[in-house]
């Protein structure tokens, strides 16, 4: 091991894979390796490109995310969140070199009021959820170190999220229709960043012993919950609170069932977050709070371009 641990982000474009790099440079090398530099989609490659990156510890948060295009695009969405993954894993672990994954609250059905514990069985909705379901299978597999991280409802200032796209509609429409069955934490890159940070921090206990600790899985999220109206609501007010000019007067609940998309989405998306704490320490903050960074990032943006150059940005 050198003396400071080199890790290898993929996904780095992305909003986890940027709040990554940008998180664990404090204590780590970073190896930020883009699609030019890693890319997933050839399988075959990657061992030999991994071989020449020589990382410590690889944190895998490239994926494929198109929740609804999945359903007609199922062999780029195993590709991407299944094949690279294997081929990531068995590499690490002909190597001993220790994985982090992540993964979703879609491998579940969304059944029950209940928070989903790692333990809890499986049962994807929607070919999205098979597939990261097969990533997750795929690594377990290979034997090595690792530790599968599931997550949900992502949002950052920057990038394609639920965060911008309610800023955007909210821009340009008076009234908005917001899904208010489904159930879950927003939760913001910096906080599943920063929660990486802590659980690879250097300390006596050897990452693989503390991925083994946690039995190669678990569940991070901001803690609370909401739906995905009070989610838009949130922004909406935030956004006004911050100067932001928009044509919105009314953010309406609807039920799902008025809201039809290409693929399922669980409408129980709670993760139980008791692993976190007691396995790693770690307690995450409640999911309006890190929203409020976002939002001053998002309105000096808004404030500062013309209407038709931020609907474009988003």
């Amino acid at each position: 091991m050198r003396p400071q641990m080199r890790v290898l982000v993929t996904g780095v474009t992305g909003q986890v894979g940027g709040a990554l790099v940008a998180r664990l440079s404090e204590q780590a090398f970073i190896v930020a390796a883009d699609r030019n530099r890693l890319d997933l989609s050839c399988i075959n490659e990657i061992p030999t490109v991994l071989d020449q990156l020589e990382p410590d510890l690889i944190v895998n948060a490239a994926a494929y995310t198109a929740v609804d295009r999945a359903e007609d695009e199922r062999g780029l969405a195993f590709r991407t969140n299944a094949d690279a993954p294997a081929a990531m894993a068995h590499w690490a672990s002909a190597r001993g070199v220790p994985l982090v994954h992540f993964s979703t609250d879609y491998v579940f059905d969304g059944a029950g009021d209940r928070p989903w514990r790692e333990v809890d069985p499986v049962a994807p909705l929607s070919a999205y959820g098979v597939s990261k379901l097969a990533g997750e299978t795929a690594i377990r597999a290979a034997g090595g170190p690792h530790l599968i991280i599931r997550t949900q409802w992502v949002y950052a200032a920057k990038g394609a999220n639920f965060l911008r796209t309610i800023a955007r509609l909210a821009s340009q429409r008076k009234e908005l229709g917001i899904v208010a069955d489904q159930h879950g934490a927003p939760t913001s890159a910096r906080v599943i960043a920063d929660a990486v940070a802590s659980i690879i921090a250097p300390n006596s206990i050897p990452l693989t012993e503390r991925f083994n600790d946690a039995g190669g899985l678990i569940h991070i999220a901001a803690s609370g919950e909401t739906t995905w109206h009070g989610f838009a609501q949130a922004i909406v007010d935030g956004l006004k609170a911050r100067g932001a000019e928009l044509a919105v007067e009314t953010v309406v609940s609807i039920p799902a069932a008025e809201y039809p998309t290409r693929a399922r989405r669980p409408a129980n998306s709670r993760l139980d977050l008791t692993n976190l704490r007691t396995i790693f320490g770690i307690s995450t903050p409640i999911w309006h709070e890190p929203l409020e960074i976002e939002l001053d990032d998002l309105a000096k943006e808004m404030t500062s371009l013309l209407p038709s150059n931020f609907h474009s940005a988003a």
